[in-house]
């Protein structure tokens, strides 16, 4: 197989030109084999012999997809010499030579291994995605050759990214070009942009599949729900065709969501005389390469998630592909033969509305987390602000993220991590679940915090509902789980789980209830996981059980409604009075209203609680806060007195990690000087911060008694 690649056919070059640099940049074209190629070149010519090398790819699917090809190629079983690691899933062993990863996955191993050692040779693969996590990765590899410049090689490879600018990041190293393997592609362009790209989508398959010869089809949708429409109108109308008219068919969704069995069918070839359609999402543009597709049908359309740092909001906005895209969605169709491209969009949009490349994550996402992790990093000379991304982010996306560190105590007014963050940065979670962790050992409910965080860590739970029928229905399921007792989703969350546990996690449960079996059961896998982690960071016995008697909870779940107003203190909301909504504290927020599915409940008065804590701020067609939890005034006013006394120019200051590090041979949980629990963490908080806390509560009062 590799020696039909064309890439193998630069295998003398590469090695040369890598032996001889320590960073190089490869542009392997669509086609190349970069991906599976290049790890294994390596490999051939002993590089593996000092140390594994380390393939990054920005998405899960691709890196598990990938390493099974690889170990396929190498004839060895996965998890062995071949393997991968992904967030809660490591297929790894002592005999890995090749290792492929997820980009978040490099990061965590670089917090406890700061010069990653076990590698001889990081390639971050599909650099052009421009993930988060890669662009922090291109820094902190500009910082690590330095150190390791006799024995690290870093290779970045793209599709389609902009060499010269890598290379001048990299000190003008060298870049090397593999063409790729592509036929010809026959591009079609509408004749004006679709009303309806489903229903334009689903013209165009059916045209092909009546029309066209054989070949399978790869329909470009913009997420998991469009998938899953597209999929069930597609069968549908397959099986209205006169039986005879065409060749069978076989429909498979493709998307990040999907379990690895699922994953698996889409590069398994279509049986005789049948055509396979895959719709997918922007996954298959680069990342995973489907074999045997001929057709394209590109909507033209991708689904984007974008921060605003000024109001602390999401929005995850539906809009046009760049023409990088376009063109990466055309190449699929030239893979194996010649192919065509069906653009469901007129040809001046693709040269007068569409943006060159895609606008990078990093300036489009909170960056709370990525500050945390370089803060926790222990190299002194790497300040935040003045980091060296390759494209910087806005100074408000960097002050909005230190502003959140400093809410939830990961960072100090000065700027500098605390323990409690340098905890946090261990746990794989965004900062505020980890945060409610910390606390929820401190509080004793523990095991009810880690039950929620899982469940916060799939992409869905509710299956879709693609008629009005289906929506009468799911409304008639919903109202069989349980409601949360009127205190809102995160308590719903737990009580779903519980209840779930508590039906010995029988799948037909989730069906009868309308749950995702899928994604119950990975919120399983994940709080198993976290069950670990956070075992192995107390060095002792925790009780992380998922079946306490009802006893031994509160009954209106107060620690738990306070470790998560300490863990989401900086998405706190207050009720607006004589409004029917909330204002954010902390930003400039106009009347947000909860999202309609949310199970909070009103009081004896009608009116909703005071104050909640809420994961995301979403701008829909109005703003709307998703995953509300009600918690206490008492808990929340220590929040009014560190949003009096922010400073954002203090908390862009340096950090004096010396200070803060444990003490050589102590557990590194005891992150207070105070009284601990039993478990070794912190079970209050030390008695400054109990003065600093009632200092605040007198302020607000006295402020409070003069309105």
């Amino acid at each position: 197989m590799r020696e039909k690649l064309p890439i193998c056919k630069f295998e003398e070059e590469i090695v040369k030109v890598v032996r001889e640099n320590p960073v190089v940049v490869i542009i392997g074209e669509t086609g190349s084999g970069k991906s599976t190629q290049l790890s294994q070149i390596l490999d051939r010519h002993g590089y593996t012999d000092r140390g594994a090398i380390a393939v990054t790819q920005p998405r899960r699917v691709a890196a598990v997809s990938v390493s099974r090809r690889v170990a396929h190629e190498l004839g060895v079983q996965l998890g062995e010499e071949v393997g991968y690691a992904i967030r809660f899933e490591d297929r790894t062993s002592d005999k890995t030579r090749i290792k492929y990863l997820t980009d978040g996955c490099l990061l965590r191993e670089n917090l406890s291994d700061p010069e990653l050692k076990q590698y001889s040779v990081i390639i971050l693969d599909e650099a052009h995605e421009r993930s988060l996590n890669t662009d922090i990765l291109l820094g902190l590899m500009k910082h690590l050759v330095r150190v390791r410049h006799l024995d690290l090689r870093v290779i970045i490879t793209s599709a389609t990214l902009d060499g010269a600018k890598v290379s001048n990041f990299f000190s003008d190293c060298p870049i090397l070009a593999v063409p790729g393997k592509l036929f010809p592609v026959e591009i079609f362009y509408s004749s004006e942009p679709p009303k309806n790209y489903i229903e334009s989508s689903l013209k165009s398959a059916i045209d092909i599949h009546v029309k066209e010869p054989p070949g399978d089809v790869l329909l470009f949708m913009t997420g998991q729900e469009d998938i899953e429409k597209t999929v069930s109108k597609l069968e549908e109308r397959i099986r209205s065709l006169e039986e005879g008219s065409c060749m069978g068919a076989i429909i498979l969704p493709l998307h990040g969501s999907l379990p690895p069995e699922m994953q698996v069918r889409v590069f398994q070839p279509a049986p005789q005389n049948c055509r396979r359609f895959i719709v997918a999402t922007n996954i298959a543009e680069t990342s995973l390469t489907v074999d045997g597709v001929v057709y394209v049908i590109d909507s033209g359309y991708v689904k984007q998630r974008y921060y605003n740092p000024s109001k602390g909001m999401y929005s995850l906005d539906i809009v046009k592909i760049s023409r990088v895209q376009a063109d990466q969605r055309a190449g699929r169709a030239g893979r194996t033969c010649p192919g065509k491209c069906y653009r469901l969009y007129p040809s001046s949009m693709y040269y007068g509305e569409l943006l060159e490349a895609t606008v990078p994550e990093i300036q489009r996402s909170s960056l709370a987390g990525s500050v945390l992790y370089l803060k926790s990093l222990d190299l002194r000379d790497i300040d935040v602000l003045q980091f060296d991304f390759l494209d910087r982010p806005s100074p408000l996306s960097l002050e909005d993220a230190l502003k959140q560190l400093y809410l939830i105590d990961a960072i100090d007014e000065n700027g500098s991590i605390t323990k409690v963050g340098q905890l946090m940065a261990e746990l794989p979670l965004e900062p505020s679940l980890a945060r409610t962790l910390i606390a929820a050992n401190e509080f004793g409910c523990l095991p009810e915090a880690l039950t929620v965080a899982a469940m916060l860590s799939t992409d869905t739970f509710l299956l879709p509902s693609n008629s009005k029928g289906g929506e009468k229905k799911r409304k008639q399921i919903i109202t069989n789980l349980p409601n949360g007792s009127g205190w809102g989703d995160h308590i719903q969350l737990l009580q779903i789980y519980n209840t779930w546990h508590q039906m010995d996690y029988d799948p037909r449960w989730c069906k009868d209830n309308g749950l995702h079996v899928r994604s119950m059961i990975f919120a399983r896998d994940v709080r198993r996981q976290l069950c670990q982690i956070m075992q192995k960071m107390a060095k002792g016995p925790l009780d992380v059980r998922a079946d306490r008697r009802a006893s031994e909870i509160d009954r209106d779940y107060t620690s738990l409604r306070k470790a998560l107003s300490i863990g989401f203190a900086n998405r706190i909301a207050e009720r607006m009075l004589h409004h029917n909504g909330y204002r954010t504290l902390g930003y400039k927020s106009e009347l947000v209203q909860v999202h309609p599915s949310c199970v909070l409940k009103s009081g004896d008065s009608g009116l909703l609680p005071d104050y909640v804590v809420y994961n995301e701020l979403l701008a829909t067609p109005r703003l709307v806060l998703r995953n509300v939890c009600a918690v206490e005034m008492p808990w929340v006013t220590p929040i009014f007195g560190k949003l009096g006394n922010l400073d954002v120019k203090k908390l862009s200051g340096g950090r004096n990690v010396s200070e803060q590090q444990s003490p050589q041979g102590t557990d590194p949980l005891k992150v207070q000087a105070s009284t601990k629990n039993d478990n070794g963490i912190a079970s209050k908080v030390s008695d400054d911060h109990e003065k600093k806390i009632q200092a605040a509560k007198e302020r607000f009062l006295a402020r409070k008694g003069k309105k």
